[in-house]
């Protein structure tokens, strides 16, 4: 019989949302009705399986007086947008799971400017006639890196794919074995590759490979030889590969072209800055200067742009593959030419590109910088009650699959909270702006690498929220 009272005292759907309306205007004005009515209905039911569980036990309880601080809170929760800012302060620059690459404002503005009025994405001003979108980047990409032509696409993989279907479809195609990787999202090469068309030809072993074993490998059926660089891992020790200059005389001598997936794909000289350890990673202007026909390359990672990805390369190569009939489903849209062509820009003035795109920023992050950074950021949220900050040594991550295993000194700042690291992350990622960090010694880390000065301020108030939680009535 009690379980019937109490579902009888459940405040009607019209009775939630009209009270909601009364306390939250600002948020129902701005909330679809429907979604609205959904997250009450979902309030309600967690009601019902409180009741049918014992744990709500008066009728007191459902009165919308008592419901309506823990209403409110869920509806807010219910309807935020499901694509939403988050602070990053794992010290991994290119975070994959966070969007990668941060755009700098001039990008941002280009991207608004494009998204709210009509453009010349494919309109030639000059003439009045139809344009190409690819004509947007293509000279600052060339100017940047020396390739005779350029296109661009949707991301790196789309990239390699449409270069294989273009230029080696049906055909063979020469690969290290030490360079069939797989990276996130179990992009394949042996894969990609069968899905372009082409043959794959293995040669040489997985730590050593010769000249003599892609001199071996090339017959009347060989459309090109493949190099891929191996973005995510790295081999050391007992190991040889063939130096893209040498593999690009070999190719040229039997008439058949170089093809390289350099994968994260750089424009800065990280050595001129003060960072060795990152010396070895080859720019895009250094590969096609030693000779590679056709470079590929993601415009989101050490680039430090929008999702995209660059083709790069000898003109009679890069006209073929404009023909292709696969370029319209990976095509570039509108957005992405904005950003990407305001990042680029900056790169002509490569100190200010360091400065400017926060990528590169962030990389080259002196580390007597981020350990003021981590004293300030420390300083911010000494002020938060229950929780104490200390400074530490550590070390960051450029991330996307470059420069694996080559750590970037910084300062950590370590939180003493009195909670389990475990409790601390999931209240910190419930936020309404959550806070990643990483756990390292049973204790939670921030890394101001990462996380910018402006959002100190917004870190201290995550972590003060969360230190105030409790569980949802």
């Amino acid at each position: 019989m009690m379980s019937a009272e109490l579902y009888r005292a459940l405040p009607a759907m019209d009775a939630v949302l009209n009270t909601l309306g009364e306390a939250a205007p600002v948020l129902c004005a701005a909330t679809p009705r429907p979604l609205l009515r959904d997250a009450a209905e979902a309030f309600l039911n967690s009601r019902r399986a409180g009741i049918a569980a014992g744990t709500i036990t008066s009728p007191v309880e459902l009165a919308l007086p008592a419901l309506l601080p823990a209403l409110l809170r869920h509806v807010e929760a219910f309807c935020r947008p499901h694509l939403r800012r988050v602070l990053n302060a794992t010290g991994v620059v290119i975070h994959t799971n966070l969007g990668r690459s941060l755009l700098p404002p001039e990008a941002v503005a280009a991207v608004a400017e494009a998204a709210g009025s009509y453009s010349n994405l494919e309109f030639d001003l000059a003439t009045g006639a139809r344009g190409s979108r690819y004509s947007h980047v293509e000279a600052l990409v060339c100017r940047l890196t020396g390739a005779e032509a350029t296109l661009a696409v949707n991301n790196n993989a789309a990239a390699v794919l449409l270069v294989l279907d273009a230029l080696c479809k049906g055909r063979e195609v020469v690969v290290s074995r030490g360079q069939l990787v797989e990276i996130g999202g179990s992009f394949r090469i042996p894969e990609v590759m069968e899905r372009g068309g082409c043959t794959l030809r293995e040669v040489g072993t997985t730590n050593r490979t010769h000249p003599e074993d892609y001199r071996a490998a090339i017959t009347e059926r060989t459309a090109a030889i493949l190099k891929v660089h191996t973005s995510n891992y790295r081999i050391e020790g007992f190991f040889a590969e063939v130096p893209t200059a040498d593999l690009a005389d070999l190719a040229h001598a039997h008439s058949l072209p170089l093809i390289e997936d350099l994968g994260s794909g750089s424009l800065c000289n990280f050595a001129a800055h003060g960072l060795p350890a990152l010396a070895d990673e080859p720019t895009v202007q250094a590969v096609i200067a030693a000779g590679v026909d056709v470079v590929t390359f993601s415009g989101d990672k050490v680039l430090g742009g929008p999702q995209a990805g660059i083709i790069a390369g000898k003109k009679e190569y890069i006209d073929r593959i404009k023909k292709c009939q696969l370029l319209r489903a990976l095509r570039i849209d509108k957005l992405t030419l904005a950003a990407l062509e305001a990042v680029l820009r900056l790169y002509l003035e490569p100190e200010e590109a360091v400065r400017r795109v926060p990528t590169l920023a962030m990389i080259c992050a002196a580390p007597e910088e981020l350990r003021m950074r981590a004293e300030a950021l420390a300083q911010a949220l000494a002020e938060v009650p229950g929780l104490g900050a200390t400074v530490v040594p550590g070390v960051s991550r450029v991330g996307g699959g470059a420069f694996p295993e080559r750590d970037l000194p910084t300062s950590l700042v370590r939180l003493e909270t009195g909670l389990s690291s475990e409790i601390l992350r999931a209240r910190l990622l419930a936020a309404d702006i959550p806070l990643v960090g990483r756990v390292e010694d049973n204790a939670f880390h921030l890394d101001p690498r990462t996380l910018r000065d402006q959002e100190f301020a917004l870190a201290a108030e995550t972590l003060r929220g969360a230190m105030a939680d409790s569980p949802a009535l």
